[in-house]
């Protein structure tokens, strides 16, 4: 079996003339706000932007924190981090939880004016005495600054945090307009490195802002439905790319 990147893709591509919903996950909406072009080659002609290598010690940290996390959620008890931070909830217990923490599945939600399914696999949700869901995602680092939310590069954080919001919103659940990253800043100061890695854990609100969802909703459904390749964003890295080496070739230079 060959390990080299095929970009055409066979399955899970766009037919306007199908009445079956289509499933649109959180990162291709994200997709679509980047780029509406990269967007429509990925779920229309099936061209797919190269992925991206995987971060296996992202991953262990989030399944460790599940682990973590799930303890409390099975005694119905308060995590010490939400104790620290003063926030009264306690992680919310479901029986579809694993399922809306699955990658490919997670919540869903069918958006009957433009028959799409909007799909997101969430980290994490907690639930306050009132009722009232609080959606939670975890992150990690290893910066020696303060970890915190203020880079535009984040901006695809929080539209992560809004989109899970109006997710649970839309399958009848109360949720909080205040979620949660856990933020975990791997150390870097110690004198040694001695086989294991140290974090600090932060703990940062966010407000999400759900209004700008369902027009987003509505652009990409005639985005779908649209003959025409849209224009790319001009600050997209993967079009500039293609556009450079197409400028190349045409003056020969190159191959």
């Amino acid at each position: 079996m060959s390990n080299f990147y095929t970009p055409h893709k066979t399955r899970n591509i766009y037919n306007k003339n199908s009445t079956e919903p289509f499933k649109i996950s959180r990162s291709k909406i994200d997709l679509f706000i980047k780029c509406p072009r990269c967007f429509y080659l990925d779920r229309v002609l099936g061209i797919g932007q190269p992925p991206g290598f995987p971060f296996s010690l992202n991953s262990a940290v989030d399944k460790l924190l599940k682990k973590e996390f799930d303890i409390h959620r099975a005694n119905k008890t308060t995590h010490p981090m939400m104790s620290a931070y003063g926030l009264d909830a306690i992680p919310f217990e479901h029986e579809k939880m694993n399922e809306w923490r699955e990658n490919f599945k997670g919540i869903q939600y069918l958006h009957e004016a433009t028959n799409l399914i909007i799909t997101g696999a969430v980290d994490d949700v907690w639930i306050t005495p009132a009722g009232e869901l609080i959606i939670v995602d975890y992150k990690s680092t290893s910066k020696e600054a303060e970890v915190t939310l203020d880079a535009d590069w984040q901006d695809g954080y929080k539209r992560q945090m809004e989109i899970y919001q109006w997710l649970f919103k839309m399958n009848g659940f109360k949720v909080s307009d205040t979620g949660y990253f856990v933020y975990c800043n791997g150390k870097t100061d110690k004198e040694a490195f001695d086989g294991k890695l140290e974090f600090d854990i932060k703990l940062i609100p966010y407000r999400g802002f759900t209004d700008w969802i369902e027009q987003n909703i509505l652009d990409i459904k005639k985005c779908l439905d649209s003959p025409h390749i849209p224009k790319s964003s001009a600050d997209c890295d993967f079009c500039n790319y293609i556009n450079a080496v197409k400028e190349i070739n045409q003056q020969k230079v190159l191959f």
